[in-house]
């Protein structure tokens, strides 16, 4: 077992897509963190105890609850499914909040799937300040029915949210991946900042596509 340092009730759980669930969790007394940062957590079952994995905290430090999004990969077997079919009240071992995420300064946000949780609390913890003013958040997905929290991006004052779909053809939305042609057209100004994050290989093709278009790598943040 872990050298955890806090064991939490799920407050409340619910699915915003078929694959990605939201958890609000019991937050512990003095538990502090920033934007952008995230938890390695498991689940309070021997099961789980020797297995661990990290996870954005997504709510706003403001909050008297810790919240986290995740998507549930049924076919590993592993903490997501387990985490998907827990039910409130069940307990959690997490640990101190750790850097995952650092905003600094404004600029363009680029997300693939989950890859947009550490941007969640980045852009609430902006608006809520009144600090938004004129980003990006350019969001990929498979299909419409794989984008959560479209309503609340596309309600932020002085986000300019885009979404993008690789496998499906909407009104509304960009349809192909995320590449040079694409990031030309959305982007005007290569001084900024970019955020990236996503699966696989997304946050490196990316890098390379912002690079070759003339940004300076050290105008380019991925995850930690």
């Amino acid at each position: 077992m872990g050298n955890w340092k806090y064991k939490v009730k799920i407050l409340h759980k619910d699915w915003l897509t078929h694959d990605v669930i939201r958890l609000e969790l019991e937050r512990p007394g003095g538990f502090e963190f920033t934007a952008g940062q995230a938890i390695e957590l498991t689940i309070d079952y021997k099961k789980y105890l020797g297995d661990a994995a990290p996870f954005t905290l997504t709510g706003h430090n403001s909050e008297s609850f810790l919240e986290l999004i995740l998507k549930v990969y049924s076919q590993h077997n592993g903490m997501t499914l387990g985490l998907s079919k827990m039910h409130e009240g069940e307990r959690l071992l997490i640990g101190d909040a750790w850097d995952s995420f650092q905003y600094k300064g404004p600029g363009t946000f680029i997300a693939g799937g989950t890859g947009v949780t550490p941007f969640v609390a980045i852009l609430r913890d902006l608006e809520s300040n009144g600090g938004i003013n004129n980003q990006a958040l350019l969001f990929a997905n498979k299909r419409e029915k794989d984008i959560f929290l479209s309503e609340e991006f596309g309600e932020m004052d002085g986000l300019r949210f885009v979404n993008i779909l690789s496998e499906e053809k909407s009104n509304g939305h960009y349809f192909g991946r995320i590449g040079k042609t694409f990031l030309q057209e959305q982007i005007s100004n290569y001084q900024q900042m970019f955020y990236l994050c996503g699966p696989g290989s997304f946050s490196l093709d990316i890098k390379k596509h912002l690079i070759e278009l003339g940004v300076d790598e050290n105008r380019i943040i991925n995850e930690y």
